[in-house]
């Protein structure tokens, strides 16, 4: 470059055009509950039902906390986008940086090997210099299974990337491109494709890899050694499937690297569930490809633009935000949700609206998928590291992956007595703690300065599964919930250190997240407080007619709206949305009052469970009725116990209420408010009552669930009788 010229712009950055808007409505709203907030301390004192107004209190502080948060996301949201041209120019595939793609699994019967191949053959198919790109699959189960359905990937990726290339295929995932595609030029390699997926359903079938499925000495040899593991103890297995030095495609053209890791297992060592995988993984790499760039993915996901890593590269190939730029995080999408997402399976506050807020700031939290990392930004904070753009002159070792040095190191690294004595999972790698190691990690990270950037490209650039049973769904919730929990109350909290350390915006964002399960609190009080009270006309709100009412209702109906605004522009729909606020109130009685409840017997001592991985696989009447808009119970659940509870009691007091009023003058004005919330927890609760009352298929309600949803209402009535009577 000459002296005088400007660096390429590889993206650019605007700002929200509602950010005035927003910064009004703060000050507006923030007036409003502070009004609120001040009478309702002072009605305190002389309300007749103090025990009722001190839980209202609480919730309104709570509310009024969990509100504040939320606006730091809506201080300065920015859009991203990249310029591929640009880029194209600046930089050509030669000097482009080597990428490592991390993809973790641990469970073949939930987590099917012929879909995880299917994910890793999407990303070997990237649109990326093959020489420059490595795939590590990390198998915490330890099954041969597995690595043996990745050998036949291996195989198959010899004519599958040519295809894709030469038929310029935008969707590179085999398993989602054969359900889609009915092009008669794709006939043959979809034979291949069958014929390797009845190869890998046959081997699920009967268990074992069999030796008439085995093709050389050397699969007899490696598949020998599995006779002797158990999932819980085996030494370290690294396995190159593929590597680039020395395996061709049918065209004469070199494939991408491809290895298997299985990190040693002990039942006398702590394994740090994921966290604990991706660091084995980080540390082989290192040894085989040491990539300046890392690409960590879920087994569920597939890519679905194979141009995700160049638009990565505009970030990481900007001299001017390169050297302290961590990450690049894409959103997660979801092209399986039916047609009104009615599970909130989208998850679009967490996944795209609040990244774009925190990318004003100093950028997206890391959730555990579609990001590209800085290798540095995982041993040393940016002001020691060099920058990357340093590191494209650096040579890459000729070395082989295979060759016996390499494995040795590599074997050695993945030992669980490795990291003993060593600060891996404090400050270096993902951090330890929690089981949201990614929130945990993305936020360590911000803390020790590094910044991060929001990448949503106009098309998805990776789609993922998601659980399409209600149990499953509160259950993914539950340990999110308890692993942002373990952060946010421990020495490195959001609210304390993060405010400090990173920003006072930026700490109040993870604050939001941290503090989840205090959602439980307000939304259980508003969930059944007001409507016991109804059953026995005792008044908590002002009347209908009250000028202080439209306080109430302004505060109410300004963060529905604002909500709702902000799922309209990330491009959601009325309805999701709706269904999106219901799982917020579904949440609230389930996953944030259990995860809370746990965290809180696990700090006195009391076990509980561990990670427990989501099956990826569901009965065809499951799906069935998900995709018809049906919501599954199915089994006895204490989820299911929690929301029917609830919505009888709603359903009943309303019912009592609405009978009362009529009958009393002035009495829907009196307990306008407290109708209106019984009202709203009925219609929100339609699909319980379906499921309780009016279903007959195998998602209904289990009639024990029913019982006990019934008898603790009546628990809780005989509760208010001697709370509300004079």
């Amino acid at each position: 470059m000459r002296n005088g010229d400007h660096p390429p712009v590889l993206h650019t950055l605007n700002e929200d055009p509602l950010i005035p808007l927003n910064r009004i409505h703060i000050l507006l709203c923030s007036t409003a509950i502070a009004t609120v907030l001040h009478r309702r301390l002072f009605s305190l004192f002389s309300s007749p039902t103090p025990i009722s107004s001190s839980l209202l209190l609480l919730s309104d502080l709570l509310l009024a906390f969990m509100w504040a948060v939320t606006q730091a996301f809506r201080w300065r949201p920015v859009r991203r986008r990249e310029h591929l041209e640009t880029l194209a120019l600046a930089v050509p595939d030669h000097r482009l940086p080597n990428l490592d793609v991390f993809i973790c699994t641990a469970d073949p019967y939930k987590e099917p090997p012929i879909s995880v191949s299917s994910a890793a053959l999407s990303v070997l198919a990237f649109d990326y210099p093959t020489d420059k790109l490595s795939v590590f699959v990390s198998d915490d189960g330890c099954s041969d299974l597995t690595l043996f359905a990745f050998m036949e990937a291996a195989r198959f990726a010899r004519h599958w990337l040519p295809f894709c290339k030469e038929m310029r295929v935008l969707e590179r995932c085999p398993e989602v491109f054969f359900q889609s595609s009915h092009d008669p030029r794709s006939h043959e390699i979809k034979l291949l494709y069958q014929r390797m997926k009845e190869k890998i359903e046959s081997v699920m079938e009967k268990g074992q890899v069999g030796d008439d499925l085995l093709i050389s000495e050397e699969d007899h040899a490696v598949f020998n050694k599995w006779k002797s593991f158990t999932c819980s103890n085996h030494p370290p297995v690294i396995q190159v499937l593929l590597e680039s030095s020395r395996d061709m495609d049918i065209m004469g053209n070199p494939l991408p690297n491809l290895v298997y890791l299985s990190r040693e297992k002990s039942s006398t060592s702590f394994h740090h569930f994921k966290a604990g995988a991706l660091n084995a993984l980080l540390r082989v790499s290192g040894v085989m490809s040491n990539a300046p760039i890392i690409l960590t993915m879920d087994c569920d996901m597939h890519c679905n633009d194979p141009v995700a890593p160049r638009r990565a590269m505009c970030y990481f190939l900007d001299p001017e935000l390169s050297p302290n730029l961590a990450y690049v995080q894409f959103p997660q999408r979801f092209p399986g949700v039916n047609k009104n997402d009615i599970y909130g399976g989208e998850i679009m506050r967490l996944y795209q609206i609040n990244p774009r807020g925190m990318d004003g700031l100093k950028g997206p939290n890391y959730v555990g998928t579609g990001c590209f990392h800085s290798r540095h930004s995982f041993y040393r904070s940016p002001s020691s590291s060099p920058s990357l753009l340093c590191d494209l002159n650096e040579q890459t070792s000729d070395t082989p992956f295979s060759s016996e040095a390499i494995l040795r190191k590599a074997h050695e690294v993945a030992s669980c007595q490795y990291e003993n004595g060593t600060k891996w999972g404090s400050t270096i790698g993902m951090r330890y703690g929690s089981l949201s190691e990614d929130y945990h990690t993305g936020y360590r990270l911000h803390c020790e300065g590094w910044e991060s950037v929001f990448c949503d490209p106009e098309r998805p650039a990776f789609f993922c599964n998601i659980p399409i049973t209600l149990n499953d769904v509160l259950s993914q919730n539950k340990r999110w919930c308890l692993g942002v929990l373990e952060v946010f109350l421990s020495k490195h909290s959001p609210i304390t250190f993060g405010v400090k350390k990173v920003s006072f915006l930026m700490g109040l964002c993870y604050s939001y997240d941290g503090f989840w399960t205090s959602w439980c609190i307000p939304i259980l009080v508003y969930g059944l407080l007001p409507q016991l009270a109804l059953t026995y006309q005792i008044p908590l709100f002002p009347k209908g007619s009250d000028p202080w009412f439209y306080l109430h209702a302004y505060l109410f109906l300004s963060a529905y709206c604002q909500d709702l605004i902000d799922f309209l522009a990330s491009k959601g729909t009325f309805q999701r949305w709706w269904s999106d606020q219901r799982m917020w109130l579904i949440r609230g009685i389930t996953s944030y009052l259990f995860g809370g409840a746990q965290f809180a017997l696990k700090q006195i001592g009391i076990p509980a469970p561990g990670f427990n991985v989501t099956s990826k696989v569901m009965p065809d009447e499951v799906t069935r009725r998900y995709e018809a808009g049906m919501f599954e119970f199915g089994i006895v659940s204490p989820f299911f116990v929690s929301l029917g509870t609830v919505a009888m009691v709603n359903l009943f007091s309303f019912i009592i209420g609405m009978a009362n009023a009529a009958r009393k003058e002035g009495g829907f004005d009196e307990m306008f408010v407290q109708l209106f919330l019984s009202a709203f927890v009925v219609v929100n609760s339609w699909p319980i009552y379906e499921a309780m009352f009016l279903r007959k298929d195998g998602g209904r309600m289990p009639r024990r669930v029913t019982t006990m949803s019934i008898l603790l209402a009546g628990i809780l009535y005989s509760i208010a009788y001697f709370l509300f009577s004079e």
